[in-house]
């Protein structure tokens, strides 16, 4: 059975990774289509994408991109959907900043992007994959879309959660304070 994956920078999923972000902000890839952009599945794993700019859109000292596999996509995370809404309040936006590591002028950009301001907003669980899930890269994986189907996993994957449960408690009564 194929699986979901999100594009997300590979800056932001090393950072996921580690604990560090627990939200993720979106507008939606141009090849959404008519429904645009939505979280559509409880569960995903994070599909890292490579470029060289988002170093500079990112609040972390020392950041570095991970080093990509040629020809090969590695996928080490994997994300259960807590809550997502649509956020119009700009200053709702701006106080999720402690669930993530984009600069703000980043988030504004994405905010006011298009007629209709706002943010698609998950806050998500990440699990890490064991072992990494290494499968070839396709065609079918390029473009300015979201969501990608992925083969079928290996069956003896296992998934450890990132963050401690209290850890994660805590996220979850951050991220609904920032809501109010």
């Amino acid at each position: 059975m194929e699986s979901a994956g999100l594009k997300e920078w590979a800056i932001v999923c090393e950072a996921m990774g580690r604990g560090e972000q627990s939200v993720i902000l979106r507008k939606g890839g141009l090849a959404e289509g008519r429904t645009g952009f939505a979280f559509r599945h409880a569960g995903f794993f994070l599909f890292p994408t490579f470029f060289h700019e988002q170093i500079d859109k990112v609040r972390v000292e020392g950041a570095e991109i991970p080093t990509s596999r040629e020809g090969e996509i590695e996928v080490r995370l994997f994300a259960q959907l807590i809550a997502a809404t649509h956020v119009t309040s700009w200053e709702t936006a701006a106080a999720l900043e402690p669930l993530h590591i984009l600069q703000r002028a980043v988030v504004r950009e994405r905010f006011d992007y298009d007629k209709a301001p706002g943010l698609h907003v998950a806050l998500v669980r990440v699990f890490r994959v064991v072992p990494g899930w290494i499968f070839p890269d396709a065609p079918r994986y390029a473009g300015c879309r979201s969501w990608v189907m992925l083969p079928e996993r290996p069956e003896k994957t296992r998934f450890e959660p990132v963050l401690t449960d209290h850890e994660h408690d805590h996220r979850v009564t951050e991220f609904h304070k920032a809501l109010l």
